[in-house]
């Protein structure tokens, strides 16, 4: 019975993250959004299943292998389906499907009985008869998912499954304030400029604005601040031409009346200087789960903390991942793209391709030359307690 799914398990664990988060967090993640999250949670599992029981993988998994030797066998394409492969070898283990065998070089994996079989279509309807919004991020994934056996084969690449015209209007829905699941990333990051911004008027640059939605919450929030004003530019920047062009018709519509905000492509892999961006000429860097996707991470946060002008302050708002190799369920569909799973390594803080855990967050900010590093919420304590609670924001200052 979906109806049952997170019932019972939500309610205590809002009532954890009421001792552990700050109050103005405090209503994005309360009981009904934590169940919302364990549905979609169980949705994306039903569809790994399903994934598996078409591409013949609960056979391959009878016999331990390494997701290479996994891959050789399935006849998927592993150069573009190990990382997939191996981030869904992960999740079904911690679901207690697979038993994961430590000794050698790499991890094997072996199932430990036949899957259950479960359709993903209840969780949908439960989901959609308990909170509508949500569902821009099903459509995404059930879509995907009906490609992920031809990805995996190698049929066709993951830019081609996510990013044709004619997928257009799913990212134009997901990535919307109007999706309860994302949502709340871009609310995190407008608290924290909001906190963090200087109280000196200055120069915001955001790196891939997206559709707009996590400048529309940040203005939104420094409007009711009544904090607009120390805001003397606010450079919006998205590499996407059909993202740019939505993103400024959706703030231009919402606030017509801010004359001092620009639009420009700017991309983050190749110099900012060379792109607009004068040395030392912003006061604020803004990003909404972009920097993750950077293909070298030290090279961008050092193109950042160029731009800043001594005491800027660069900040994200990121999904941060508890540990290093746990499965975060949104990956699910950005596996599927080269930026997300093959950026440039940077041991021991870019080890692999995804989000990153707050260590590894502090310890590239460290390198690039930050300081002054901080969280909120206080991700560390938090995932102390509430190890899948994976949404914050991240501060790191230009030293003087």
């Amino acid at each position: 019975m979906t109806s049952g799914i997170g019932r019972e398990e939500a309610p205590a664990a809002a009532a954890l993250l009421g001792e552990l988060l700050p109050p103005e967090l405090l209503p994005l993640f309360d009981a009904s959004f934590i169940r919302l999250h364990l549905l979609y949670d169980e949705f994306i599992l039903r569809l790994v299943l399903r994934v598996v029981g078409e591409t013949g993988l609960e056979q391959t998994l009878r016999e331990p292998g390494t997701p290479t030797e996994i891959a050789t066998r399935a006849g998927f394409a592993g150069s573009q389906a190990l990382v997939p492969l191996d981030w869904m070898l992960r999740l079904l283990t911690a679901r207690g499907l697979l038993e994961e065998l430590s000794g050698g070089a790499a991890f094997r994996y072996r199932s430990l009985g036949p899957f259950p079989t479960l359709d993903p279509a209840p969780v949908s309807e439960e989901q959609k008869r308990l909170d509508e919004s949500w569902m821009p991020a099903y459509t995404l994934a059930e879509t995907v998912a009906r490609d992920y056996p031809a990805f995996l084969r190698g049929e066709v690449t993951g830019e081609e499954v996510l990013f044709s015209p004619r997928r257009l209007r799913l990212w134009i829905d997901y990535f919307s304030n109007d999706n309860g699941l994302y949502v709340v990333n871009n609310r995190v990051g407008a608290l924290a400029v909001q906190q963090w911004l200087p109280r000196s008027s200055g120069v915001v640059l955001e790196l891939g604005g997206g559709l707009g939605s996590g400048a529309l919450a940040l203005l939104e929030r420094l409007e009711a601040a009544d904090r607009l004003g120390t805001i003397a530019e606010y450079r919006f920047t998205e590499l996407v031409p059909a993202f740019l062009r939505r993103g400024e018709q959706a703030l231009r519509t919402r606030h017509p009346e801010l004359s001092r905000m620009t639009f420009a492509s700017l991309d983050m892999n190749h110099p900012f200087a060379e792109q607009g961006v004068a040395p030392g000429s912003v006061s604020v860097v803004y990003a909404v789960n972009t920097l993750h996707v950077a293909h070298d991470l030290d090279f961008t946060l050092r193109e950042v903390l160029g731009a800043l002008e001594p005491g800027g302050r660069l900040i994200v708002s990121e999904c941060v991942r508890p540990q290093t190799r746990q499965p975060i369920e949104s990956e699910f569909v950005f596996n599927l793209t080269e930026t997300f799973r093959s950026p440039r390594l940077h041991l021991p803080y870019r080890p692999s391709g995804g989000f990153l855990t707050p260590r590894q967050w502090k310890g590239a900010m460290e390198a690039a030359g930050f300081a002054d590093i901080s969280f909120l919420p206080d991700i560390v304590r938090v995932q102390d307690h509430a190890p899948r609670f994976i949404a914050a924001a991240i501060g790191a200052t230009r030293p003087s």
